[in-house]
């Protein structure tokens, strides 16, 4: 993390600009700014707008990062444009994110692309992707994350998030509260920027979403107002595009790895969840549609508050810890200090693949698995 604009902007004169050649939807927030950005780029395909999208991370190829409706860049275009950086005599030292978000915008610009949605990386006022001038400014939601870089109040970290708003240009809140609501106000007055806070609208009925989870319908309520801010700029979504975007969202975006379901019998979902807020409303949805006995797969980077986290684990689930490939992972040792210290006795795994299947082997078809708590966990099952 590169907590300064510098090496993005030289990479991006280089690169002659694109990131004043094009037009964008920029997306911050702690959790859902995956859902709401991969929802949009797929409604906006759906409409017929070309549309780059740019997320992070991945969870098998690099290239996942950046697509164009749906379509990976190509392994080729990657390694020409690294080619192409590396030759240059460089006086800065961009990191693996602002290279990658250079390579998106090069690869947008290149393709013709008529609209890009653009996630954020970490926070949003200095994060690498701040550079451009979006057409509309989303943020999901705020939680603790990340407070090494951002603060550890809801009020600092909200205050980092909304530097991703600029001047005369829309903002979308998708949840607030009294902390960070007050942030949002006062930084669009600043700006002049008109504000549309979702709080309190009501939910969307008139659309079925395909993604699972009670915070999927707030997310597809950020998304839906967010085309009603955009459709006033001329940028046109009926309902069939809206209704078939949402049907055609793992075609147009790859999207995947959100309470999804990979088997009936017993009923196992992956999700991505690693930080408190993301996994309290995982955990919530869950258990609203467990029929059965409740198997927990937990694999944790050794940087998050994963002793808090698991206090929000129910109790009567039965909690199984998992290591994964990624050298952040909370190791096989530090699992097992874990059970000492706390008098349990989880079992331990070394991967995801063979949890799965010890688990599967006992567990009853009206049970529910499921696999969270880091992108590198899901990433090892595939």
């Amino acid at each position: 993390y590169k907590p300064d604009l510098g090496n993005i902007r030289a990479l991006c004169s280089f690169l002659g600009h694109p990131e004043k050649k094009l037009r964008f939807i920029h997306v911050a927030g702690t959790n859902g700014k995956g859902s709401v950005s991969s929802m949009l780029a797929s409604i906006l395909t759906e409409s017929g707008q070309k549309t780059g999208l740019f997320t992070s991370p991945h969870l098998i190829d690099f290239r996942e990062r950046i697509r164009i409706d749906g379509k990976k860049i190509t392994e080729a275009q990657v390694v020409n444009f690294c080619e192409r950086i590396r030759q240059h005599p460089w006086n800065v030292s961009p990191s693996f994110f602002e290279i990658t978000f250079a390579m998106a915008l090069w690869h947008f610009l290149e393709q013709g692309t008529t609209l890009c949605v653009i996630e954020t990386g970490l926070g949003g006022r200095l994060d690498a992707t701040n550079i451009i001038q979006p057409l509309i400014s989303v943020i999901t939601n705020i939680s603790l994350e990340h407070t090494q870089f951002l603060g550890n109040t809801l009020t600092s970290i909200a205050r980092e998030k909304a530097g991703i708003i600029k001047q005369n240009t829309p903002v979308v809140i998708g949840e607030s509260n009294n902390e960070t609501a007050s942030v949002f106000k006062e930084v669009s007055a600043l700006n002049s920027s008109p504000l549309l806070d979702c709080t309190g609208l009501p939910e969307i009925t008139e659309f079925q979403s395909p993604l699972l989870g009670d915070y999927q319908r707030t997310n597809l309520k950020t998304v839906i107002n967010s085309l009603n801010v955009l459709r006033s700029m001329g940028i046109e979504t009926t309902k069939d595009q809206i209704q078939n975007g949402l049907a055609k969202l793992h075609q147009h975006t790859g999207f995947t790895g959100r309470l999804q379901i990979i088997r009936n019998e017993p009923l196992t979902l992956l999700d991505v969840s690693h930080n408190e807020d993301g996994i309290r409303k995982t955990l919530d949805s869950v258990t609203k549609i467990n029929r059965g006995k409740l198997y927990l797969i937990y694999g944790t980077s050794s940087d998050k508050e994963y002793e808090e986290i698991m206090t929000l684990f129910p109790k009567d689930a039965l909690i199984n810890y998992c290591t994964f490939r990624n050298q952040r992972s909370l190791s096989f040792d530090e699992f097992k200090k874990l059970n000492k210290k706390n008098n349990t006795e989880h079992p331990v795994y070394q991967d995801v693949k063979s949890a799965l299947k010890e688990i599967t082997q006992y567990a009853h078809a009206e049970d529910t698995i499921l696999i969270f708590g880091s992108f590198f966990l899901i990433a090892d099952f595939f």
